[in-house]
């Protein structure tokens, strides 16, 4: 396809543009990133879905892209008919003979009214013999042309007619054969012919020299040829590229024609296009551009179904059309991500499928770009990753997804307070991040500014702004035991859940630097994960729910820290599945005594080692409840009855709640 052109033109208040940055992105891509883990299928499933930007301007998604292009397919296959081409040959040709036999009847009339009986005889005799020799003219069209071509004409206006078609068949054959190699000749005159086959035979040249390893002289050759390729192509791949796609529409036509109408226009084409110096030449480009591109569809056809006739410059014109809707689909297809959408043509796009489309599709091919030189993602043997900051970026969002939700009244009875006892001062200073208690240093806030090279008056902008780093003198251990058995998707509740974890994490590095956060992932089995990996984590294709396993690790990791421990389990089955004395872990559902004395075991060890465990149980069941009850009587933590809408709610809300607690405590 022809490289992609941009046109410039100064703003004048009118144009509208989406209003998306990297952050944007980002926010649209967590639910997918966080549920799925990874970054690569959400950019695809972003780019199939479309989106808005932040003033809910609808960027189209390339699914519905797609579907246009399929109903602009539909429309033109249940509009037309090929049939056409040859029923407007048919009839000319019909009102030819019939023009012919006229005139014979006239001469007929004109000899009987003479009153010349011998004259008459011979008028008779001549005009059956002429009208019989139309009765035999082949059925078919380039058997009637061929015919009409050695018959001798009595009717000076037939004959003309007759050659008059014959020229504008021949012109339509030309043009269909120049539509093929070029697209800016129009009523070619012989001396256009004389040069277009110099330019085929060239292209010939060049190509037997691209076998060879030699480098042709593609420059000379567009000097001397460039207005037949009105595209201006970079170069030979490309000069080649289009050329083969027009081809490819022609062939197209002809597949799409039944075996009878096909025969007939090779034959017309035989009878009509007597340059076979031309013929060859075109036939040998042909070959050459089949090996070049092989992969091309050249046995596509298409089904016509309408009712509107089609005459050869038409067909050829929709043909033309078709081949662009295929040619965009296979492209729009093939965008598995951004980057691979700057090869679209986007004049070609907006003549389509409309600006917006266009405007879409050039938005989206910069994502990519985009997210990398914000920071947030980078290349990683041929896949797209996310930094640390990226990584910091998705927890932030989690965060904030889940504090909208809550009410004001609720966040407000909730919020941390920032300031007196309870922190120190450290006498460090940061860079201020969305979250950061606002203890804005001045000093170093001005110098900033002036540094990026503001004058007076000094404008401060947010990224001046530094504030003073407070360390929290109560600190707190959390382990954050997250379900990953495959219970959680089918029920809805992965995603709420490690949303939750992200948040969690988020939260913790933002405001409370010196607690620790680990996290532990079960189902047969228990894992450690780390923070750099929660954003990828998935569930398990398993069976069970080992919280023995959880809470033996996450005692492990407990057990390395200091200040108030506690464990928070999200959960939404009882414990089924156990290490046995082997090592091995053994599933059992329902669950049997062996499991849940195990796991209970784990939960007194936690509770002689002072670890609380507050758990969060999504739509359980009254298996679930029993447990959970008898697991809270034994280790004096708390149970949460939670649905997938408000689990964020109750484990946010009921950590900052404790951390508000213990620095009551600490005054």
């Amino acid at each position: 396809m022809a490289r992609p052109r941009f046109r410039y033109s100064p703003w004048d208040g009118t144009q509208v543009g989406f209003e998306l940055d990297a952050l944007d992105v980002m926010e649209q891509l967590t639910d997918d990133l966080l549920y799925h883990g990874d970054l690569n299928s959400a950019l695809r499933r972003m780019m199939q879905q479309g989106f808005e930007d932040r003033n809910g301007e609808r960027m189209q998604g390339l699914r519905e892209m797609l579907e246009q292009l399929r109903d602009q397919r539909r429309d033109l296959l249940d509009r037309f008919d090929l049939g056409g081409v040859y029923e407007d040959i048919a009839n000319e040709l019909n009102e030819v003979v019939q023009a012919e036999r006229d005139h014979l009847q006239q001469q007929v009339d004109t000899a009987r009214d003479s009153g010349d009986q011998r004259r008459t005889e011979l008028t008779e005799e001549s005009a059956a013999g002429r009208n019989m020799e139309l009765d035999m003219l082949p059925p078919d069209l380039a058997g009637k042309v061929k015919g009409l071509d050695q018959y001798d004409f009595s009717s000076p206006e037939a004959a003309e007619r007759f050659e008059q078609l014959k020229d504008r068949l021949r012109e339509q054959l030309v043009q269909q054969a120049v539509d093929q190699m070029s697209g800016a000749m129009q009523n070619m005159t012989p001396q256009d012919m004389s040069r277009m086959k110099d330019m085929l035979a060239e292209l010939n040249q060049m190509l037997e020299q691209r076998a060879r390893g030699e480098e042709p002289d593609f420059q000379g050759f567009m000097e001397r040829h460039g207005d037949f390729f009105p595209e201006d192509p970079k170069d030979l791949d490309e000069l080649l590229e289009i050329m083969a796609q027009r081809m490819q529409a022609m062939q197209a036509l002809m597949n799409s024609m039944t075996p009878e109408q096909r025969a007939q226009l090779q034959e017309l084409s035989d009878q009509l296009l007597e340059d076979m110096d031309l013929r060859w030449q075109m036939d040998q480009l042909g070959q050459n551009l089949r090996d070049a591109f092989p992969d091309m569809d050249w046995g596509a056809s298409y089904q016509f179904r309408g009712d509107d006739p089609l005459d050869m410059a038409q067909a050829s014109s929709v043909m033309g059309q078709l081949g662009d809707l295929d040619q965009l689909e296979q492209m729009l297809r093939g965008g598995s991500d951004p980057g691979a959408l700057r090869d679209v043509d986007l004049d070609r796009v907006r003549q389509l499928l409309g600006d917006q489309a266009a405007a879409s599709l050039e938005r989206m091919s910069e994502i990519t770009k985009m997210l990398t030189e914000a920071g947030l993602v980078e290349q990683r043997e041929g896949r797209l990753e996310l930094t640390p900051k990226g990584m910091r970026r998705l927890g932030q969002n989690a965060l904030a997804q889940l504090f909208r939700k809550l009410d004001r009244d609720q966040l407000g009875r909730h919020e941390m307070e920032r300031n007196g006892a309870g922190h120190e001062r450290t006498y460090q200073t940061k860079p201020y991040e969305w979250g950061d208690p606002f203890n804005l240093h001045i000093e170093k806030t001005i110098r900033n500014a002036i540094v990026r090279g503001e004058s007076a008056p000094v404008r401060l902008r947010p990224e001046d702004f530094e504030i003073e780093e407070t360390e929290t003198v109560v600190r707190s251990s959390t382990v954050l035991m997250l379900d990953l058995s495959l219970s959680m998707p089918m029920r809805d509740n992965f995603l709420p859940a490690k949303k939750v974890a992200m948040a969690l994490h988020s939260l913790i590095s933002m405001q409370y630097p010196r607690d620790y956060l680990g996290i532990v992932g079960f189902s047969e089995v228990a894992r450690i994960l780390t923070a750099e990996q929660l954003p990828e984590v998935s569930w398990d294709f398993v069976y069970g729910t080992n919280m023995q396993h959880g809470f033996q690790l996450a005692r492990q990791l407990l057990g390395r820290q200091s200040g108030t421990k506690q464990i928070i389990m999200i959960t939404d089955g009882e414990p089924t599945a156990h290490i046995n004395s082997y090592g091995e872990p053994e599933f059992h559902y329902p669950p049997i005594r062996e499991t849940v004395d195990a796991t209970l075991l784990e939960v007194a060890r936690c509770t002689r080692e002072d670890i609380r465990i507050n758990t969060f149980m999504l739509d359980p069941d009254r298996s679930l409840q029993r447990f959970v009850q008898k697991l809270t009587e034994m280790n004096r933590g708390r149970a949460f009855y939670t649905t997938p809408q408000n689990l964020g709610d109750y484990v946010l809300v009921d950590f900052i709640e404790q951390k508000r607690e213990l620095l009551r405590g600490r005054r």
